[in-house]
């Protein structure tokens, strides 16, 4: 059973034949163990992901700037 994924340390492929963008992740094992694999992403879902990852920087920025406060 999975427990969790870990986007690997590389950059982003981009096929354009097949309009696909791969990520580079690590698949985590309940009992410890992992594998490679790719995230397959069309490009709206790399546009939404793109979206959504900005929102949380801004948010995170912003929790950062109030924390000093």
């Amino acid at each position: 059973m999975i427990s969790h994924v870990t986007i690997n340390q590389r950059d982003i492929a981009y096929d354009a034949r097949a309009q696909q963008a791969a990520l580079s992740v690590t698949v985590h094992h309940r009992d410890g163990g992992t594998e490679p694999s790719l995230l397959v992403m069309d490009p709206g879902q790399v546009e939404l992901y793109a979206i959504q990852l900005d929102r949380a920087i801004a948010r995170r920025k912003s929790a950062q700037e109030d924390a000093a406060r």
